[in-house]
């Protein structure tokens, strides 16, 4: 049955094109509202901390991941959906990482799969995209990453560390990642890491110059109390 699903060619196409436009989604329902307006669903393992009240994404496994994306593939027939690789599923090889990714891909069929993490992660990457599994790179502010940060704080502010994140992103859209999502960094830097990288750039609380952004959609409907970013618009 053939697919009108917006495709990872046609995401790639968007570079330097028309914005394009990301919310997450974790259940049938708010899939099918959401599907007519976006580009990108992402049933992203922040799901842990909206949907489960986890102080942090380390509690989410693959298996609650597979549950929601499956549920976000019911309720949606237009938008492309990406799904993230919760954290301890990818980092300890390129092997553990195509094993886990592919078991996503598989039983949800999703069009790929997205994950954190940029120099050291960029084998990871190339693993995976030789390997026929689309890779969505993550630079920047990396929840998965937060008891390391001290709490979710904007990186990149000195210049070593925006040094950093941009050699980051260079490395793992080389790589072969198919898009770049910047997270948490200063308007500059993600205006340069845009200009520099050769793959479409999606911001959450980076820069209005992104090449697309991304926002929870429950921080915008003003679900989620206890925690607001400073630059969701409710």
């Amino acid at each position: 049955m053939p697919s009108n699903r917006f495709t990872i060619p046609e995401i790639r196409a968007r570079k330097g094109q028309e914005p394009l436009v990301v919310l997450t989604a974790y259940t049938t329902p708010l899939a099918r509202l959401l599907d007519p307006h976006v580009d990108i669903l992402l049933v992203g393992d922040s799901l842990g901390m909206v949907v489960y009240g986890m102080e942090s994404t380390h509690g989410v496994t693959l298996e609650m991941m597979i549950e929601h994306t499956k549920a976000v593939m019911r309720g949606s027939s237009k938008a492309c959906v990406i799904s993230d690789m919760p954290f301890g599923s990818y980092q300890e090889s390129p092997q553990q990482a195509f094993r886990n990714a592919a078991r996503l891909i598989n039983e949800t069929a999703c069009a790929g799969v997205k994950l954190e993490g940029g120099v050291e992660m960029a084998e990871t990457v190339r693993f995976l995209a030789e390997r026929g599994i689309p890779v969505w790179a993550h630079v920047g502010l990396m929840p998965q990453h937060k008891h390391a940060y001290g709490g979710f704080k904007v990186q990149g502010k000195g210049k070593d560390q925006a040094e950093a994140i941009l050699r980051d992103a260079v490395a793992v859209s080389d790589a072969g990642a198919f898009a770049l999502l910047i997270e948490g960094v200063p308007e500059q830097l993600g205006r340069q890491i845009t200009e520099t990288v050769t793959i479409p750039t999606v911001g959450i609380g980076a820069s209005p110059h992104c090449d697309g952004q991304v926002l929870v959609t429950e921080d915008i409907l003003g679900l989620v109390t206890d925690y607001s970013p400073k630059f969701v618009k409710r």
